[in-house]
């Protein structure tokens, strides 16, 4: 199993949740790849610490749809599968628009203006083919309703869900499909700085909704 060149990019005081984030992240960045087998032994020598932690990482990984273990067997990277990926998009999309609802009356002019911000990042992350940074303006502009809502259970829906969708929007954001979503976010601020939640909240679902036609195109994937 290749692994990232870095060697020791945490501390070894590296906890649980470090150790989940850290293969978390290299999963959804595409360093390991779907179907990649992924060791014990591999991962503790890259992030630096004992395989306690990376053997727990890897079971929560599991959990969230992001690793399939066959025990005594392998572990490998999760496929990008048509249903995990759907059944995540609905869940994500209503997350988002509950946020978006329950922020709506707390939105500062400084909240807005983030928001904004982000899109412009985001905008020109998109013109310029920076996948990795259009998906972390993408992330800081949804970040601003849920962390303003305050609903801690949102969030950590929200946490669990994301990252399997984050695969596939790498792959959105690659292609001129993604674009569309730099005027959906600004409908959904105009609707959130005229104080509209039915509006902001049907202009999130709409955003994340554009997902479900690249989904599809993984149901014409045969299956082996």
């Amino acid at each position: 199993m290749p692994v990232p060149k870095e060697r020791g990019v945490v501390s070894r005081s590296l906890l649980r949740e470090d150790a989940y984030r850290a293969i978390r992240d290299a999963i959804v960045q595409g360093d390991f790849a779907p179907g990649e087998r992924l060791n014990d032994a591999d991962l503790s020598d890259w992030l630096g610490v004992s395989r306690t932690p990376v053997r727990e990482a890897l079971a929560r990984l599991e959990q969230a749809g992001l690793v399939q273990t066959k025990p005594g067997r392998y572990t490998m990277v999760s496929p990008l599968d048509a249903r995990a990926l759907r059944e995540a998009q609905s869940v994500t999309a209503a997350m988002h628009e509950l946020a978006v609802r329950e922020a709506i009356p707390q939105l500062t002019q400084p909240d807005l203006a983030e928001m904004r911000d982000a899109n412009h990042r985001f905008a020109a992350a998109l013109s310029e083919g920076q996948v990795d940074a259009a998906l972390q303006a993408d992330d800081d502009f949804h970040a601003v309703p849920v962390r303003v809502s305050a609903n801690q259970a949102v969030a950590a829906v929200l946490d669990q869900y994301t990252p399997v969708l984050r695969r596939l929007e790498r792959l959105r954001f690659s292609s001129l499909n993604g674009r569309e979503s730099v005027a959906q976010h600004k409908q959904i601020i105009i609707a959130c700085a005229a104080g509209n939640a039915t509006t902001a909240g049907e202009a999130v679902r709409t955003n994340w909704h554009t997902l479900v036609p690249l989904i599809a195109t993984l149901d014409e994937v045969p299956t082996q």
